[in-house]
């Protein structure tokens, strides 16, 4: 290290805890599942990674403590709304979220679209509880600070540090129910890997993103949360209940997670056809797990008034319908143009 490096000021990274597993806590050392997740405090979390103190100043801040199974829009509103307060001032040069791992690809897909700069954010969790013998939350979590502090990471749209890789918002999402190793990008990759204080990067996100999203926050704010979107699933004996149940309601979207490349149960397409006839907006997505759904592919969206989702799974395309409907996009020739950039 250089006498210039090492009287360099350290880089100050926010960290916003938001409950999760990563802050789950068991009575035995050796539960991994039997645990209540969200229980203990960002002050006792970054305290198991003392190594954080070389790497960057910490602002610490508890968001919320919550199993990230009942995250919700006002949480992601109230989140989206500190991180950018924070990211605004001068000397807050990163931030990680720390959070669960069931709804991390939601949340970090809302923040791509929804934090309004460019310096880095990392959305980072745990599989098992800081109880474990073999907890894997310290380690993810200096992970993302390392990867926060880093200005290499800045511009790149928000970022997943899990299990040494680093992940792309829009394209991570879970694979595994109890591995380590429990995130990836199916269909593009990782963006690269952090390990030992080491960044690299092996590719671009080519997608709009955070300064480039013509979402606005302040938007969903004005109106209090985001309109009524739902995800209904596409599968042998599917019926038309729920989403007659769902346009009963009053919801203003839905999402549907077909078969295949977004093919849909005959039952449920005319129900489809229904609701966007009465006003709903439709978007057509894959239950699968990977790959794109063609538009008028398995199903004639042009004549049934369909968005196709690309590559964005149902949870996603949930989120940036939602966002889209809040700005009070809902035509068909709008909405398609949204789902092809971001």
């Amino acid at each position: 290290m250089s006498v210039e490096a090492a009287h360099r000021p350290l880089p100050t990274v926010a960290v916003l805890a938001t409950g999760g597993t990563i802050a789950g806590e068991a009575a035995d050392a050796a539960s991994t599942a039997d645990y209540k997740a969200g229980v203990v405090s960002v002050d006792r979390l970054l305290a198991t990674v003392p190594a954080l103190g070389s790497i960057a100043r910490i602002h610490a801040e508890q968001v919320a403590n919550i199993d990230s199974k009942d995250m919700g829009d006002a949480l992601w509103i109230t989140l989206a709304r500190r991180i950018n307060a924070l990211l605004a001032q001068d000397d807050i040069d990163g931030l990680v979220i720390a959070h669960g791992t069931d709804t991390l690809e939601e949340t970090a897909y809302w923040l791509q679209l929804t934090v309004a700069s460019t310096k880095p954010v990392v959305v980072t969790a745990a599989m098992r509880p800081l109880s474990a013998l073999s907890a894997d939350g310290p380690l993810n979590l200096l992970n993302a600070v390392t990867l926060a502090a880093n200005p290499h990471a800045a511009a790149r749209g928000v970022l997943v540090a899990f299990a040494n890789q680093i992940h792309g918002a829009r394209d991570v999402t879970k694979v595994s129910t109890y591995a380590i190793d429990a995130f990836a990008s199916p269909e593009s990759g990782v963006l690269g890997w952090v390990q030992d204080g080491r960044v690299e990067f092996q590719r671009r996100v080519t997608r709009a993103h955070t300064v480039e999203s013509v979402f606005k926050l302040d938007v969903i704010e004005t109106q209090g949360a985001l309109p009524a979107v739902q995800v209904v699933v596409s599968h042998a004996g599917a019926s038309r209940a729920i989403v007659d149940a769902l346009v009963d309601a009053g919801v203003r979207g839905i999402v549907v997670a077909g078969t295949g490349n977004g093919s849909i149960h005959a039952t449920l397409q005319q129900a489809l056809a229904d609701a966007r006839a009465s006003g709903v907006a439709v978007v057509r997505s894959s239950r699968v797990g990977s790959g794109h759904v063609m538009r008028n592919g398995a199903a004639p969206d042009d004549a049934l008034g369909l968005v196709s989702a690309g590559t964005l799974n149902p949870y996603k395309a949930r989120v940036l319908l939602a966002l889209a409907l809040a700005h009070g996009w809902s035509e068909l020739a709008m909405l398609q143009s949204l789902f092809d950039q971001y």
